[in-house]
């Protein structure tokens, strides 16, 4: 059995060891993975890649992350039904989650919202935006 995950006041998840806050990339697209884990490597973050949902959830097993960088479009699972899932599950519940896609309609951005996530930024990916936005949500407590 896994010790339970830190809390904030705010309700973000912490991890219950010091260093870098952990930030989980899921998308199918290994160009967006690499660029995601170069701008959030070079901002001080610790990065998992996942190529997809089902890596993450084994992914999720071993370590939990402070905050999920989640595609839409993906195989096996999409993100909007893999996010449903993950604020389902008491666990990962309060893992922030903040939506990067190509799918940037409102009607997408008001589904990634409404199934849990915190955030949608749309692709092309304006890293220093998405890293300021990152900064805010895995902020430790004070």
């Amino acid at each position: 059995m896994t010790a339970p995950v830190p809390r904030s006041p705010a309700g973000r998840a912490r991890r219950s060891t010091a260093g870098p806050a952990l930030i989980a990339v899921v998308d199918d697209d290994r160009e967006v993975r690499e660029y995601l884990d170069g701008v959030l490597r070079t901002a001080g973050y610790d990065v998992a890649l996942a190529a997809n949902g089902l890596r993450l959830v084994s992914a999720l097993q071993v370590d939990r992350p402070d905050l999920i960088l989640l595609d839409v479009n993906m195989s096996w699972i999409d993100g909007f039904e893999l996010c449903r899932a993950l604020k389902k599950n008491p666990e990962w519940a309060r893992i922030p989650v903040v939506f990067v896609s190509g799918r940037s309609a409102p009607a997408d951005v008001a589904a990634g919202l409404a199934c849990g996530a915190v955030d949608f930024f749309p692709k092309p990916i304006d890293g220093r935006a998405l890293v300021d936005r990152v900064r805010e949500l895995v902020q430790p407590s004070p």
